[in-house]
């Protein structure tokens, strides 16, 4: 896959200062801008020196995680999984421009998102009545997008990607008119790879499932049937892959559940 090339021989400090800054976590600063070679809006996460650590070491775990998380978006897109294109790596500047999804995160359609928590969408300026529905303009029920979610986590576990965060913050829903949707079906796409790694163990898929189900239970209220819904479809999509991530899946809930008791 050709990536786009650097725009500038100092790309990571030329683009933070022409770009708008979208949020800011403990590892990583997240920018919406765009490159002079065109193709529309890109989103730039530039891993900033952290003072506390020896420098050293900084530099090589940012190099790392930089790397890790443009091979995790690379192998899932030769596997057919929904994820934002890669259009640039800078890895000695701890940077990656990724493609920008016009749509809404699942976790602000099922009603409990930040609008502004990683993508800043494009209406964001006008607050939805509170009882207005979320779905409008996007036109698939939500057992339909349980059913995308589900999916499109056994494809990426297929492809040995095992994602690290996933939660419904971390998944978009493309709005049916963007640009990058000409055909205007509906399409959930995985986002935010910075944690994720490669593994063929069913017990860490069964871990990367276990971290969405406590998702879906700690944002969602009466989430049940909604995981429900999402792990059908993963089971359907897995295939003879799924008995023994089912059973890893119980060993890692039973765990948790006597963490809890002990608390």
């Amino acid at each position: 896959m050709a990536l786009l090339p650097l725009p500038d021989p100092s790309p990571t400090a030329a683009l933070v200062r022409s770009s708008v800054l979208i949020s800011q976590g403990a590892e990583a600063k997240v920018y919406r801008t765009t490159l002079h070679t065109g193709g529309g809006p890109v989103l730039l996460k530039y891993r900033f020196s952290k003072q506390y650590r020896h420098a050293t070491l900084d530099a090589t775990l940012t190099r790392a995680r930089v790397a890790g998380e443009a091979r995790a978006l690379v192998r899932c897109l030769r596997c057919g999984v929904s994820v934002p294109g890669l259009r640039f790596v800078d890895v000695a500047n701890g940077a990656l421009g990724i493609e920008w999804v016009d749509g809404k995160s699942v976790r602000s359609l099922l009603g409990s998102g930040d609008e502004g928590e990683r993508y800043r969408e494009e209406d964001e300026d006008i607050a939805p009545a509170e009882d207005e529905d979320l779905f409008v303009g996007y036109k698939v029920p939500k057992d339909a997008l349980m059913v995308m979610v589900g999916t499109e986590i056994a494809k990426m576990h297929l492809a040995d990607i095992i994602h690290g965060d996933l939660t419904t913050s971390n998944m978009m829903l493309r709005h049916p008119s963007s640009t990058m949707n000409p055909l205007g079906v509906h399409q959930l796409v995985l986002i935010d790879f910075g944690l994720a790694y490669t593994s063929t163990l069913a017990e860490d898929k069964a871990v990367d499932l276990y971290v969405l189900e406590r998702a879906f239970a700690s944002t969602h209220p009466e989430s049940e049937p909604l995981f429900s819904s999402v792990l059908d479809a993963y089971k359907r999509k897995m295939g003879k892959e799924w008995p023994a991530i089912g059973r890893k899946l119980e060993d890692v809930r039973l765990r948790g559940r006597k963490r809890s008791m002990v608390g």
